[in-house]
Order: C-alpha cells, then structure tokens, then sequence
C-alpha cells in the first residue's frame, strides 16, 4: 500500500473536508467576542472532496511518469513551462481541478517520499523534480488554499502553517498575505466590541464600517452597525442596516430585535411588536416589558388629552419618553401641544423645535395612528396650532395643508385647516384696516378672529392696540392681561399694557412692566425713558422730591462730598467714576463709562477727578484709579478696580436693571 493509502487507511479524518470546514469555522467565528456575532460563512472556501482512489499499488506509482495511462491527463509543454517559472507555494491563479491518478508515490502530509515524480500540480519546491532525485529531509506540511473559488484536486499549498495563504485582492491581483488578511473581519469586529462595551460608538463605528467594508454580505456585521448607529442616535441609518441584515438572513432574530428596539425608540410599538415577536424567534423579556410600558403609557395620552386633562397628558407624555420612546417625534408633539394650552407657549415652540432633530421622523413615512391621525400627521397638526399662537400665520397655513394631504379624512384636522384659514383672513383684514386708521373696525376683524382661535395671544394684542388708540385704556388694558396670561413674556402686550398702566395713573404697576421690559430690552431708551418718567411719577405721587432728577444727559461732574453724597442718595442707581486724566488706563475707560451712560439713561451717572477734588478720594477711600463704584438707593453695592467693559457692562445689568 502506498504512503498515502496508509495514511487514508489509519486516519481517513486527516482528509476529511468536514475537518477543514471546521477549522475555517473555528477560525472566522464571532462567537466568543459578542452577542450579536455571526459567523462569516461567505469567507469559507468551498473545497470540492480530493478523489483518491482506495488501494493503489508501487507498479501504478511508478507508471505515473509515463504516458498513455487511461483516464489520466498528460501535461504539455506548456504546462511544464508554468509550473517550472511559478513561486514556491504559490497557486495558479485559475488552476483547473485535476484527478490524481497514481498517486502512489505522492508525500503524505508529514513525512517526504524519494525517488518520486509528482503528479498534478502538487509540488513541493515548485519545480518539477526528476527520477531518482531524493527529497529535502526537513518536513513540510501541506495546506489548503483559503481563496473564494471553488477548489478542486491541486489545490493542496506546501510549506507554512494554515495562516500564510494566497487571497485574491479586490483588483484581480493574487496578493500572499499573513493570518492577520484573513482575520481582518474578526480583528476589526473584536476592535470594535471593544470601543462599543465603552460607550465609544463612534470609534466603533469606524471598526464595523471596517468590517462591512470586507463582508458586506454578512448579517452580522450590518448588525453590529447598526449598533453602534443607534448609539450615535442616527436612528435612520441604524434601521436601514437592519434591514439589509435581514435581507441577508431572515431569520437573523438579532437583527429584528434591534430594529425592534429603534421602532420602539420612535414610538412605534405596532412596528417593533412585529420584529420583536417572530415566529420561530425566543423575544427578550426585558423587551416585551418595555414595549407593554410604552403601549399603556400611550393609551394613557390618548386619554387624558381626550378629557383635556393637560397635565397629565404632559406627565404621561414625559413617562413614554422615559420608558424607552426617547426619540419619538409624535410624543414630542404632544408634549408641545399639552404645553401649549397650558399657556408655556415659548417652551412649547422649543419643544417642537428640539423634536425636529429626528430626521427619522419625517424622511420614513409611518402609516401608524396616534390619537387617530398617522403620526405625521399630528406633528404637523400641532405645529400649525404652535405657529398660529406665535403670530406665524404664513408657517401655520403651511403646516395645516401639509397635515391635510397627509391624512385628508381626519375630521380634527379638518376643523384644524379651517380655523387656521379664517384667523389669517380676519387678521389680515384687521391689519389693513388698522394701518387705513380704521380702529373701530379693526378691533370687529381682530374680533371676528377669536372666534376660530380663543386663545390666540396675538389677536388680542392687536385689539388692545385698537382699543389704545381710541383711548379705551380699560379695554386695551383687559386684553393685554388675556394675551399675557397665554404668553406672559410676550413684549408686546407688555408694552402696551405698561402704557396703558400710565394712562390710568397706575404707576405703581407701570413701573413693575417697565422693570421686566427693561430686562428683556436692556439697551432700549423708549423703554428706558418711560421707566425713568414712572419712576418719577411713582416718586411724586409717594410725595419725594423729584425737581432735580433728569432723564439721561452727560456724566456728571462732582467737585465736593457734600454734593456727591446729596446725589448717591437718590432713589434709584447711581455710578461714580473715579479718574485721574494722566493716567492712561482711565484715558482708556472714560469712553467706555461715557458710552454706557448714553445705552442706560435711566442711571445716574458721576465722576470724580482725583487730582482736582483729593478729598472725596480720601472720604471714598479711593487711593487706585480708575475705580468705579455703583449705589442703589444711597447705598453701595459694587466697587471695582480697573474693571473691563465687559465687567463694568455686566454689573450694571445686575444691579442697574
């Protein structure tokens, strides 16, 4: 029997292709580094079986050199001419599969054989080797070629552990490479397992774009994506990952779980119960608990916003948030509506607007219901009624039609579009008739239009101002309080609402709208001026003396104690400069001092030369220049030392405004 008959005979698992297989399997799997890991079974080499025949005697082996044998392939001079040129263990690029008849004479897989001549293109030095020449005496061992092609007898590489193999590069080119090409997938996936346990996602991202680079075809890969996709919040992209791995293998139950899991993020519970509940498919616990959370959370909304119960449809809203549906736009949406006609009007636009960075939400057209509109839908809905209430007519319109062709039966959204339409007519036409100075019938326009919208702090505001222009300072007085109580920052209605306070005499309450006014419009002297003026109202009317107090002007000069203290006493804010005009960091600060008096006219501004007047210096205990202090009411507050424009600004907004 011949070497490898022997060796087919006392260990037919040494050429067992399921061994091989196996040892491809082992090599390339995920298993151990992750949960979501798959094997990459594109990457193994399809070897088709060697056929070797079961008992081959000496004479067959030495025959194999001649001619003539039946059923055997004889090689032509260009064959030998190939075979002579090629490297040492390196593979024809496109080798054929050859049948090895007489094999007698071949070397087993450990042990060298003399006196042979090869058959096949099985060579160990690659060179053919003549008659009666005798083998190197150093073992070598023979491996399977790990290419993508289909393998067929021949394909058996001498020399180097099972790492060291000929793959095919993406060009065309055969390229020999170490273990690390092959495991690149592995390595990449395991890098990035690594920076994912971390919470580093977008350096795993970098790993698994690796990854999927070199197996695109692998579910598993796609999954650990979108993985880290969904770490990064890029819901979109995460979903579309999945489902390509589930395109790969559809019956991938992790890849469903994941995509699952981001339908459940968006708030879409009908769509995550049909990944997560698949036939065939163990779900996760965990999972099914939090997508019943969600689902009753939801109904709770439903409800509650029903009833026009606000704050709990608000509460609710916020527990969907926190029970998994942190990236839903439609529950942003609510939040923003049960805001809105709670009368947080500005955090409502910013709730709104904070809810739009889910892309997800608009690029992907869900066809599921939330509170009996498409999703979608109901966004729109509420950013129409957020717009209107803002004064933003022309986006409200917009809006409206947009959550009309997306659901144009919807009853709620019907009476949405027409009410939107006809406040826009009504506060057009009031407009119009305002700027003509038709007053009277612009406040029946602006009238005509809360009848479609209630609560439209904007309506009222523009019939306020009707109503202050025919001198109706109660009325106007009435809806400034109704336009303020919906949106109680809105400048507008408190501007009119101040001046229509000082009309009536009410100084007391004037000067508190001027105080807010002055906080929102710091650097506004109409403003600063009619606060100055209900201040001194307030004053006269408390009997103090007010015949020297003026409005704005120069900084004053201040020669003696007597007068400085006389003026620091004063109700209200006043601010000494102390300066020297040799000194060049005053030389620097007196335009700063000067310009800042001219931006806040409310305050009472002072300086004081040192050189000409030392003896204020010495009762003020100023001894550096410049020095600045601030009063209020007689009494200081402030001192600083060569302050900069930005501190000396800063404290006079604290303590001035």
């Amino acid at each position: 029997m011949s070497r490898l008959g022997y060796a087919w005979a006392k260990s037919p698992k040494l050429f067992s292709v399921e061994s091989v297989s196996e040892r491809f399997d082992s090599m390339l799997s995920f298993e151990g580094n992750k949960r979501d890991a798959k094997e990459f079974t594109e990457l193994a080499s399809p070897l088709s079986p060697l056929r070797i025949k079961g008992t081959v005697t000496a004479a067959t082996s030495s025959s194999s050199s001649s001619s003539g044998s039946s059923g055997k392939r004889t090689h032509n001079a260009g064959d030998r001419k190939w075979d002579s040129g090629r490297e040492r263990g390196h593979s024809k690029e496109h080798s054929s599969p050859r049948s090895l008849s007489g094999v007698g004479g071949s070397s087993s897989a450990s042990s060298p054989v003399a006196n042979v001549l090869p058959a096949g293109n099985i060579c160990p030095s690659g060179k053919v080797g003549k008659m009666g020449m005798t083998s190197r005496s150093t073992a070598r061992n023979d491996v399977l070629g790990s290419g993508t092609r289909n393998y067929g007898h021949g394909s058996i590489l001498r020399g180097g552990p099972l790492g060291s193999v000929t793959v095919k590069a993406p060009s065309g080119r055969e390229t020999e490479s170490g273990r690390g090409k092959r495991a690149d997938p592995e390595e990449a996936t395991r890098a990035g397992n690594e920076h994912f346990k971390k919470g580093q996602f977008a350096e795993a991202l970098k790993f698994y774009d690796r990854a999927v680079e070199m197996c695109p075809n692998n579910a598993a890969c796609r999954n650990n994506r979108a993985a880290a996709l969904s770490g990064l919040g890029r819901l979109e992209e995460a979903m579309k990952e999945c489902e390509v791995a589930i395109q790969l293998d559809p019956a991938y139950g992790k890849a469903h779980h994941r995509l699952s899991g981001i339908y459940l993020r968006l708030g879409q519970v009908d769509y995550a119960r049909k990944h997560l509940l698949l036939v065939g498919q163990q779900p996760d616990h965990t999972e099914v608990l939090k997508l019943q959370t969600v689902e009753r959370h939801l109904g709770r909304c439903a409800e509650f916003r029903r009833l026009g119960d606000w704050k709990s449809a608000l509460r609710e809203a916020d527990s969907v948030t926190a029970a998994g549906a942190d990236s839903s736009l439609f529950i942003n949406a609510l939040r923003a509506e049960a805001l809105l006609r709670l009368h947080h009007l500005v955090e409502a636009d910013s709730t709104l607007s904070n809810a739009f960075k889910y892309e997800i939400g608009w690029s992907l057209s869900f066809h599921s219901k939330f509170l009996g509109m498409l999703s979608n839908s109901y966004v729109y809905f509420v950013w129409a009624q957020v717009e209107m209430a803002l004064g933003r007519f022309e986006n409200a319109v917009a809006s409206v039609e947009k959550a009309r062709q997306l659901d144009p039966r919807n009853v709620e959204i019907s009476v949405m579009w027409n009410n939107v339409n006809s406040v826009v007519r009504a506060r057009s036409q009031g407009n119009e008739f305002f700027n003509s100075a038709k007053f009277a019938d612009a406040s029946i326009a602006y009238s005509e239009g809360l009848k479609y919208d209630p609560s439209n702090p904007v309506l009222y505001c523009n019939r306020a101002a009707c109503h202050s222009k025919l001198g109706h300072w109660e009325k106007s007085l009435e809806d400034c309080n109704e336009a303020l109580r919906i949106q109680p920052r809105y400048v507008k209605a408190l501007l009119r609402r101040a001046a229509s306070y000082a009309k009536l005499e009410q100084w007391m309450e004037a000067v508190r709208d001027y105080e807010i006014l002055r906080t929102e419009l710091p650097t506004d002297t109409v403003v600063a001026e009619a606060y100055f003026h209900a201040e001194v109202a307030l004053k006269a009317s408390l009997g103090e003396e007010v015949s020297d107090i003026k409005f704005g002007g120069e900084v004053e000069m201040m020669t003696g104690q007597k007068q400085l203290q006389e003026t620091i006493a004063l109700t209200g804010i006043s601010v000494v400069y102390f300066l020297s005009a040799s000194n060049h960091h005053c030389a620097q600060t007196t335009p700063i001092v000067e310009a800042l008096c001219a931006r806040y006219p409310s305050l009472n501004f002072m300086k004081v030369e040192v050189t000409e007047s030392p003896a204020i210096a010495k009762a003020e205990n100023v001894r550096i220049v410049p020095t600045v202090k601030i009063y209020k009411n007689g009494v200081k507050v402030k001192e600083m030392i060569c302050p900069s424009q930005q501190v000396l600004e800063f404290s006079l907004r604290h303590y001035g405004i």
